[in-house]
């Protein structure tokens, strides 16, 4: 019987992987026993990275400041990240923590305040690179200060693992990075902290979990390892993300999504990520009001259609509880990619590329940042098929309305 199914989440698990992870109701208070830990380190001021209201609206704020101060040490606040944070953020949270001489940068919130808080921990321990040097990759940075990241949203990922998006906005560009010296010491995931998801925001979160999981299990890199998380992190959002929507409060069932959206994390950081993720990247690039998760919902069911034949056995078994009955025979692909598109749908996500504004006018600009964009090459070219300009223009074609 899996993990998930046999315990509850209402005792903090330790979760040891190339971090350390506090899981469970209440792991908020294990702010105390980190900071306390950062202060024996010799660390007395730290850099909280963070964005809107939630920080406080959680209570998470609250409690890293009682903490410092029981331990003494001083706390200096950059809130300013925004959804698909940019370079200029980075820049910016540094500049904040190198005027208070930060030693350590504490993240609050999702994936965006998580990813500008590690871009700034590289700028502190690097005080001659810019948020753009790093993003754009013209440096290869082998350090940063410290990083606890109190992830408030279960999707991301990024708290347990060794990754980083951020907008180069003068260039449209999205590249992510991938360092050893960014992954967290320390990360909490705690249930109570995201019952004030919206529900819109716990499905795109939920969905970009999911993506993680399919995209891990499918690169040319995966391994034993990345698959069988991923078959577990994406059956445990099916059952969980409806009740999720219908009982927001419950924190069981929001410890199983932030479980799974952890799993998902380790996943990719193991067998890293593909198509979807590559192609939604100039998306949110050249709208970065578009949700990213939102963004991975409309392209999934053409990338799975496209990578099916390649993948058949390995989907048909991550799959299974969204789509059961699968041969993993390479023939099922188009009946696949409709059932994922169907069960999206039915969780009341229903748009496509067109509804946000794309047309096919726009498809040759999007290849371009695809081919342009630092990193992408990257993603594109772990894609269980040949991932030519032709294919991805078919994914964005495709991506445009419903499939049918």
């Amino acid at each position: 019987m899996l993990f998930s199914r046999k315990n509850s989440f209402s005792k903090v698990r330790e979760i040891r992987t190339k971090v350390t992870t506090y899981l469970g109701v209440g792991a908020i208070n294990k702010i105390d026993d980190i900071l306390g830990e950062l202060k024996r380190r010799g660390i007395s001021s730290v850099l909280c990275v963070t964005g809107g209201h939630s920080y406080k609206l959680t209570g998470a704020w609250d409690k890293v400041c009682a903490a410092a101060a029981n331990h003494g040490m001083e706390l200096s606040l950059y809130n300013k990240v925004t959804p698909n944070p940019t370079t200029d953020s980075v820049d910016e949270a540094a500049a904040c923590g190198r005027a208070a001489g930060a030693g350590a940068v504490i993240t609050i919130g999702g994936g965006s305040p998580i990813d500008c808080g590690k871009g700034a921990a590289i700028l502190l321990a690097n005080p001659d690179y810019t948020g753009e040097d790093v993003f754009c990759s013209r440096v290869v940075p082998d350090k940063a200060v410290p990083i606890v990241a109190i992830n408030l949203t279960h999707g991301t990922g990024s708290e347990v693992n060794r990754f980083a998006v951020a907008t180069v906005t003068t260039l449209k560009f999205k590249p992510a990075i991938a360092l050893d010296c960014i992954y967290p010491t320390f990360s909490i995931d705690d249930p109570a902290l995201m019952t004030g998801l919206s529900p819109q925001q716990t499905l795109y979160v939920s969905i970009d979990a999911v993506n993680h999981s399919i995209e891990a299990a499918t690169t040319t890199c995966t391994n034993p390892f990345a698959i069988m998380l991923a078959e577990e992190a994406i059956s445990t959002v099916y059952r969980n993300l409806p009740r999720a929507m219908a009982h927001p409060d419950e924190l069981p069932t929001r410890g199983e999504l932030a479980y799974a959206a952890m799993l998902a994390g380790v996943a990719f950081d193991n067998g890293m990520l593909h198509l979807t993720h590559a192609l939604e990247h100039p998306l949110s690039g050249v709208r970065p009001s578009l949700s990213h998760g939102l963004g991975l919902a409309i392209l999934l069911p053409a990338v799975i259609e496209e990578i099916y034949p390649a993948s058949a056995q390995t989907l048909a078994y991550i799959l299974r509880t969204i789509v059961p009955g699968l041969a993993g025979m390479p023939d099922e692909a188009h009946k696949v990619a409709l059932a994922v598109q169907q069960w999206i749908f039915g969780l009341g996500v229903t748009e496509k590329l067109e509804d946000m504004g794309f047309g096919e006018e726009d498809i040759n600009g999007l290849c371009d940042l695809v081919e342009q964009t630092p990193s992408l090459s990257l993603l594109t070219s772990l894609a269980p098929v040949k991932a030519d300009r032709e294919l991805v223009a078919r994914i964005y074609r495709n991506s445009l309305r419903p499939m049918i």
